[in-house]
């Protein structure tokens, strides 16, 4: 064990360490709070000039995070800043930006990279650099790597390079950043050690692997057997459907089995920024070796094509009731990826909502944790969220449940609309007025 390696865990371990948290969205900013909460100092680093002001001024922009919790942390010493100068101050930097995918469906590591770059200058011996996003296996040694050493500093050595992905569940109560235990793989056995010690003061339990690929191939294999999964569910729902069987009593049946069945439910389509997304990096560098991932391609297409589902059910609602939906007025329920949150990433919602205004119709949205349609790359409606009353529900031909927030009113809303496409299973009851999708 090098001096450095020595001095780094024992810095870590006294909880004398700054800790740079770059990249202040749905990952970093729990990360960062967990940090402050245990007597650590942060430095939170962004290049959105607006999320720094925000968070300097002790205020939040993520829902389930509260601004109390905000200014408890700013009171304490957690600063934020957009100048990559101050790399040079942190002992512990941890990478926490965005890896989408680009309009090929290809890794855009653009973000990874370019921060890489902007850290690059301020790097310094005693480091440890901890990459969070989620990336396919390679990414670490292929891009991190020779941009860390480029100034002459040695990985495992007197700099120390990790993979720890992130496993944030947004607005599940049951788990927090400290309870989710924590994947670590380090480029060398040093770093790994290093790796540990930075991670181990926040997180209850530690899982050290072998290689910051295995960590990588790790977090991918989490979030395809989610996508694929899904797509099962998904194509059973629309061949129960045709059979005039309810796919989610089937689910619900199934999942009293206790050993070797875990329970998947269908939707409308896949959001956020992991399971309609990270599938796909896989298959991507898979190629590179020659293979196929045949499975994850499939249930990326079952996942893809749901939007379309749920609305081809619309329009066969509206049919039955004498309505063509060019002409109708349609409201759309919850935007937000998944239910109680605010975050709108790959939001299915949002593409049925495209979908229905393509083909003529009126839309309109409401979802109480999104009050006013966000500006968004690809995505644009001047629309703000709808009040859920009786006469307003009573003026809209149709309403599709995308996105089920415990906060509707399901009742009043199955009393005030005429028809309801139900995509999530909330109304199990058969009804005339209600069409599963």
């Amino acid at each position: 064990m090098t001096d450095w390696t020595q001095a780094s865990i024992a810095k870590l371990k006294s909880r004398e360490s700054l800790i740079g948290i770059v990249g202040l969205g749905y990952v970093g900013l729990p990360l960062m709070l967990r940090y402050n909460a245990i007597g650590f100092r942060v430095l939170g680093i962004d290049i959105d000039t607006d999320k720094v002001a925000k968070l300097n001024a002790g205020e939040s922009y993520i829902e389930h995070i509260s601004g109390q919790h905000i200014a408890k942390a700013r009171a304490s010493g957690f600063e934020a800043t957009t100048d990559f100068r101050r790399v040079s101050e942190c002992d512990a930097l941890i990478l926490c930006v965005p890896t989408p995918l680009n309009k090929y469906r290809e890794p855009d590591m653009s973000f990874v990279i370019d921060t890489t770059d902007a850290l690059k200058p301020y790097l310094r011996a005693g480091q440890v650099v901890s990459l969070e996003s989620t990336t396919y296996p390679g990414t670490t040694e292929e891009e991190l790597l020779p941009r860390v050493q480029q100034s002459g500093l040695v990985v495992g050595e007197n700099i120390f390079l990790v993979y720890s992905p992130e496993r944030e569940d947004p607005g599940n109560p049951n788990f927090e950043t400290r309870t989710i235990p924590k994947v670590v793989g380090g480029h060398t056995s040093a770093c790994l050690e290093v790796g540990v010690a930075l991670y181990e003061q926040a997180i209850d339990k530690m899982v050290p692997v072998s290689s910051t690929k295995v960590a990588e191939m790790t977090k991918l294999l989490e979030n395809i057997h989610r996508a694929v999964n899904i797509g099962l569910v998904n194509e059973m729902k629309i061949v129960a459907d045709r059979m005039g069987i309810d796919i989610f009593e089937v689910v619900d049946a199934a999942a009293t089995k206790p050993f070797g069945f875990t329970a998947y439910y269908p939707g409308p389509g896949l959001g956020g920024h992991c399971i309609p997304i990270d599938p796909f990096y896989l298959t991507w560098k898979a190629r590179e070796y020659g293979l196929h991932t045949r499975f994850i391609e499939l249930s990326g297409e079952i996942n893809k094509a749901m939007p379309e589902y749920v609305v081809g059910k619309l329009v066969d609602g509206l049919n039955e009731k004498g309505k063509s939906l060019k002409g109708s007025r349609v409201l759309v329920l919850g935007i937000a990826y998944k239910k109680n949150v605010d975050d709108m990433r790959e939001s299915p919602s949002v593409e049925i909502m495209e979908l229905i205004e393509a083909k003529g119709a009126v839309v309109a949205y409401s979802d109480p944790h999104v009050p006013v349609f966000p500006k968004m790359r690809e995505h644009h409606f001047e629309l703000t969220s709808e009040v859920l009353s009786a006469e307003n529900l009573a003026t809209f031909d149709a309403v599709v449940l995308a996105t089920d927030h415990d906060k509707f009113d399901y009742e009043l809303i199955k009393s005030s609309v005429g028809l309801i496409v139900d995509s999530r299973g909330k109304y199990r009851a058969p009804a005339e007025h209600i069409v599963k999708a």
